[in-house]
């Protein structure tokens, strides 16, 4: 099923448009915000680093969105020893009946190793990007998997149900958020009590992983965004080459 992913994001890259990255502030001008406001930890900078976008959260710069290339690194057969994703997946620890949502899908690169693995569960494949989703629901009919649900976020709402997640996973996709704290609160909202979120991103107390520095986290600001919106850390395992493996809860009443 891997290699038919291949041959399907070839099939369908010169389809997909992405917002090449150094432009727009907004990397998605035509998707609309469903909140009319900005909260008030924002900050906007004039004078920021290249590779941000000049907003900032919790004393964070946004980076920029990955650009057109962003699929094929999505998929490049490398990213099985640099990033050890089996592992990651075995991490999770997850159940049969889970409902996982892969927040940032992509090309759905986790989501279809994950579908195994809940089969009386289900993935919701969120992303912003309708063309991403396209490939995710072509790749869904052709393999015949019923249980991938691609959905159409935005980017200050994940468009989840509430109290329905089991886990949401978030690889590498978290630094890019344009509104982070409306995103995460609408997955707090989405988990069920005791629900947990699992980020991996770059470590940024790591000069030597060769990444932009926007495009890595360190552990302390990680947990810092994540306790802003009232999710537990819960533990940082460190198995990873490159990447934390980031989790937390959402508390029970």
């Amino acid at each position: 099923m891997m290699k038919s992913l291949n041959q399907y994001l070839s099939f369908f890259i010169s389809s997909i448009v992405f917002i090449l990255s150094g432009c727009l502030l907004n990397p998605y001008p035509a998707l609309a915000l469903t909140s009319g406001t900005v909260a008030p930890v924002y900050e906007y900078h004039t004078f920021h680093n290249p590779d941000g976008i000049g907003k900032f959260y919790l004393g964070r710069e946004i980076a920029q969105v990955m650009g057109h290339q962003g699929a094929q690194w999505l998929e490049r057969p490398s990213r099985e020893t640099s990033e050890h994703p089996e592992q990651a997946i075995t991490a999770l620890d997850l159940k049969p009946t889970d409902l996982v949502a892969d927040i940032g899908a992509g090309t759905g690169y986790f989501t279809f190793r994950i579908s195994p693995l809940v089969p009386q569960g289900k993935v919701l494949a969120v992303d912003v990007q309708p063309e991403m989703l396209e490939l995710i629901n072509f790749v869904k009919t052709q393999e015949n998997i019923t249980n991938v649900e691609p959905v159409l976020g935005t980017l200050d709402n994940p468009n989840l149900p509430e109290s329905t997640v089991d886990l949401a996973l978030m690889v590498d996709a978290y630094h890019e958020f344009q509104y982070p704290q409306e995103m995460m609160q609408g997955i707090v909202k989405a988990l069920k009590p005791g629900g947990r979120v699992v980020l991996l991103e770059y470590r940024q107390e790591n000069p030597f992983i060769l990444i932009k520095e926007l495009h890595k986290m360190s552990e302390k600001q990680v947990k810092k965004e994540m306790e802003a919106v009232g999710l537990k850390w819960r533990e940082t395992k460190s198995f990873l080459p490159q990447q934390h493996f980031l989790i937390f809860e959402k508390p029970s009443p």
